[in-house]
């Protein structure tokens, strides 16, 4: 069985930290920069960024406080939020980042996961996909979980591996802040037609959240949160302390 990661996310909105249900309602956390150097200190095997907005306000995304994040952390950065070009690519790599997600800007244009892909390695290109159940269909949503796309999920991920994501993170709307658990059944659609790296996010509200998500999804990579983290609801050494009395492997 492979190491499980625990990743916290930082939702970064107007150079804040920010959380909220189901995509709505956004409360001030913290600085992203004194998060992510915590984190990084405490037990945190990743941690991804994302500029939450920079898509709906069609900007680029905040390059200083990204700059300030990655050069206080000593763990793999990933970053998302108005990556629309491979210059958008170029250019959080170059502020420190060792991933880059992309979501809106490969709706709009799928080749560019290609083409990332083909000038970085695949293992620096992370497809992130909001998902939201509509008349019992798994639909892929935009701008930070705005619009819906029309677009049938599960085809939409395997479409962008083959084109060369090397890992997916798959956002449930339904789940995500409402803190019930993690959307297994979604997860296991897309880990029938993938075979890179999935981390699971939004739902998780408990320890107890991340032990069923790695006992009932074996094959996933990762679990990946915020408000229990940001809000020291869970302390990510103590998860991992119990995650390995359940015989899930992780790093200590």
């Amino acid at each position: 069985m492979i190491t499980k990661r625990i990743i916290p996310c930082l939702d970064v909105k107007n150079g804040r930290v920010v959380k909220g249900v189901n995509f709505e309602g956004l409360n001030d956390v913290s600085s992203p920069i004194e998060l992510a150097e915590y984190y990084s200190k405490n037990g945190a095997d990743e941690l991804v960024f994302y500029d939450i907005t920079a898509s709906f306000e069609e900007r680029k995304l905040f390059t200083d406080i990204l700059t300030q994040v990655a050069s206080t952390i000593f763990i793999p950065l990933t970053v998302g939020g108005g990556i629309n070009t491979i210059e958008d690519f170029d250019r959080v790599l170059k502020c420190g980042a060792d991933k880059v997600s992309v979501n809106s800007g490969a709706i709009r244009n799928p080749e560019l996961i290609k083409e990332a892909s083909e000038k970085y390695g695949s293992q620096c290109v992370v497809l992130s996909v909001d998902v939201k159940r509509v008349d019992g269909v798994f639909r892929v949503f935009s701008k930070g979980g705005r619009e819906n796309t029309g677009m049938e999920a599960i085809e939409w991920i395997k479409k962008c591996v083959l084109l060369g994501a090397g890992e997916v993170v798959v956002n449930s709307i339904d789940t995500d802040g409402v803190k019930n658990g993690f959307d297994i059944e979604m997860l296991e659609k897309v880990l029938e037609v993938v075979n890179v790296p999935v981390i699971a996010s939004g739902g998780a509200g408990s320890t107890q959240d991340f032990i069923d998500l790695f006992k009932k999804v074996p094959d996933i990579d990762a679990g990946l949160a915020a408000s229990v983290f940001h809000f020291g609801e869970i302390k990510i050494n103590e998860l991992k302390k119990t995650l390995k009395e359940n015989d899930i492997i992780v790093r200590l």
